[in-house]
């Protein structure tokens, strides 16, 4: 069973930080000062033993009745190893009388000591130790202290133990302490520092993708931000960021959908309008055109097949406009289609008998695959006739000069496929993305309706048409993509 950790937002974060460094800064410095009252507390032992060493031997040797081995204090405080402890026996004349250090043997005391102690005598203080600073008996060494110790036995003074004790051994673990307490504090303030520079990079960064990617909305257009699986406010920022964006979008996809709908509603409106203006004067003019021919073509003697080629010519032109007009009258009406089983492969073939003169004229090599696939589906034909003809048309116009003209018939996952691939000009992969919208065309002749007749058509039936550039170039082609099975009822 996985444990998932609660989400931190940012407050939490802080506070967590806060927490963690002031326990690293405190256990440190606990640590640090029970290691250095531990050290001294074993400094102070073994100073203390040392001096009850010494001072046992020195007060032995004052008091023994019988020789004593002068070298015995001075072999055994030079194997304590202690620095700047000196042991000096004086007697009650104020002279030494053996030392540590030999070069003391037979000197005087220091008259400052000696004042001292003629004070205490005359005060009657003989068993009172006094302590007198290094430095005021000219002794080098700030740290160290003259220790004068009376020995007494029966109220007779026999003399003084003089120990000259370093208080310095006593100041190193401090020394030491103060610095693992500065570099322990140093150390803890550079992990914080670290740590609240990773948790600032971390926050700051994606509110500045955040906040660029907002300012550049009018340069860059609506751009989500990177999204990362963070459950706290940034994760929250940046979701609420990009739902915003897809918001937008959507938004302005509607309002262009809408604003393209007015239009082409309106042009419409305004082209049914012209076409219904239109299409009585076209009937009335090839009414007359065919009166024209009738009465005066066989009075015409020289120049009568001129008269009716231009008649021809005038019909022609007469019934291409009245094709126009009857486009105009359709678009913006519900396409209704009335399905029927039908060859498409039959019915891709009575096309190109249609245009087979074109196809010749041109030198256009017309290539079939695929025939042995079933092509029996439920359509309706002359809708879909119709998406056929535009299509063979467009591409005959392409190949003027001549070319081949491919025509794929397939199935594949549950669809019926027939593919146009020519050899023409090809077409721009960003005109191919407008072909279908009604009323774009990048031809002379014709209105732009076409493409965009027949991608209602197929869409009615269920399926999509496509154009792209041929794969390698030159040339286009043009997909349709029906239901395997064709529809069964209007749709």
């Amino acid at each position: 069973m996985r444990f998932a950790f609660p989400a931190l937002n940012l407050k939490a974060k802080l506070i967590l930080l806060m927490v963690v460094l002031l326990t690293l800064t405190l256990g440190a410095e606990v640590i640090v000062s029970l290691s250095a009252e531990e050290a001294i507390i074993r400094t102070t032992q073994s100073k203390v033993k040392d001096l009850a060493s010494v001072i046992q031997i020195s007060v032995q040797e004052l008091t023994s009745v019988e020789a004593t081995d002068h070298d015995r204090l001075q072999n055994y405080v030079a194997r304590l190893k202690t620095q700047g402890l000196e042991v000096s026996i004086a007697s009650d004349k104020d002279l030494i009388i053996n030392s540590s250090n030999p070069k003391l043997i037979g000197e005087a005391v220091n008259p400052e000591v000696v004042r001292t102690l003629m004070s205490l005598r005359a005060g009657g203080s003989h068993n009172e130790p006094i302590a007198v600073p290094a430095a005021k008996l000219g002794i080098p060494g700030a740290q160290s202290t003259v220790y004068f110790i009376p020995v007494e036995v029966e109220d007779h003074l026999l003399g003084y133990v003089q120990v000259l004790a370093n208080f310095g051994d006593f100041e190193q673990p401090l020394k030491a302490y103060q610095f693992w307490l500065v570099m322990t504090g140093l150390g803890i303030f550079a992990v914080g520092l670290v740590f609240a520079y990773l948790l600032a990079q971390r926050y700051v960064k994606p509110i500045h993708t955040v906040a660029f990617a907002a300012q550049n909305i009018p340069s860059h257009g609506l751009e989500p931000v990177p999204e990362s699986r963070r459950r706290d406010e940034i994760g929250l920022l940046t979701r609420s960021f990009n739902e915003m964006i897809a918001q937008l979008r959507r938004a302005r996809e509607r309002e262009a959908e809408l604003n393209r709908l007015e239009r082409f509603t309106a042009l419409g409106q305004l082209a049914g309008a012209l076409a219904h203006e239109i299409k009585n004067p076209l009937n009335f003019i090839s009414l007359a055109v065919d009166q024209l021919r009738t009465r005066y073509g066989p009075q015409l003697g020289r120049g009568r097949e001129d008269f009716l080629r231009q008649l021809a010519m005038m019909k022609d032109e007469i019934k291409r406009l009245s094709e126009m007009v009857q486009t105009f009258l359709h678009y913006g009406q519900p396409i209704e289609i009335f399905p029927a089983p039908t060859d498409l492969r039959q019915l891709v073939n009575s096309v190109l008998t249609l245009s087979e003169s074109k196809l010749k004229s041109q030198g256009i090599e017309v290539i079939e695959e695929g025939t042995q696939v079933e092509s029996i589906l439920n359509v309706d034909a002359e809708k879909v006739r119709t998406c056929f003809i535009n299509v063979i048309a467009n591409a005959t116009q392409a190949m003027p000069e001549g070319g081949r003209l491919k025509i794929e018939f397939a199935r594949n996952d549950g669809h019926f496929i027939v593919r146009f691939s020519d050899t023409g000009l090809g077409i721009d992969p960003e005109i191919a993305a407008h072909v279908f919208e009604p009323f774009y065309t990048t031809k002379r002749e014709g209105i732009g309706l076409g493409l965009f007749f027949s991608k209602a058509i197929v869409e009615k039936h269920g399926g999509t048409v496509t154009i792209s550039p041929n794969d390698p170039p030159p040339g286009a082609n043009v997909t349709f993509t029906f239901p395997a099975e064709g529809i069964h009822k209007s749709i």
